[in-house]
């Protein structure tokens, strides 16, 4: 594999940083979706039902973008700590461009398809 040069990890740093607050930005917009559907709504059956299900669709909408933030902000640690692009499960490089593809990636390929085989 290719090492990941100085130059790759400040452009990945700095996507990191963007991504994160363009996803804070999503969390506190989506804010007002998750609130609890009002029962008292003079509305129809379909309708509240509907308006419930949009509103589980966005708590676990909202429950993903979270955790990418955590996964990001890990990331943002491991760049700090010269430990980015290692794979956390086996030490090896991650190549860089999975990493171009998913930054906050804290596995490379083969460790993140055997916990994906496992579950």
């Amino acid at each position: 594999m290719d090492e990941l040069t100085t130059i790759q990890c400040h452009e990945l740093h700095q996507q990191l940083l963007r991504l994160r607050d363009q996803l804070k930005a999503l969390l506190r917009n989506s804010a007002e979706r998750v609130q609890p559907v009002d029962l008292d709504k003079p509305i129809g059956r379909l309708s509240r039902m509907d308006e419930m299900q949009q509103q589980s669709m966005a708590k676990a909408n909202r429950r993903a973008i979270e955790q990418r933030v955590v996964q990001i902000e890990a990331a943002l640690l491991r760049i700090s700590r010269a430990e980015y692009g290692v794979c956390v499960a086996c030490e090896e490089e991650i190549g860089p461009g999975r990493l171009k593809a998913r930054p906050e990636a804290p596995f490379c390929l083969n460790c993140q398809a055997e916990r994906e085989a496992s579950r």
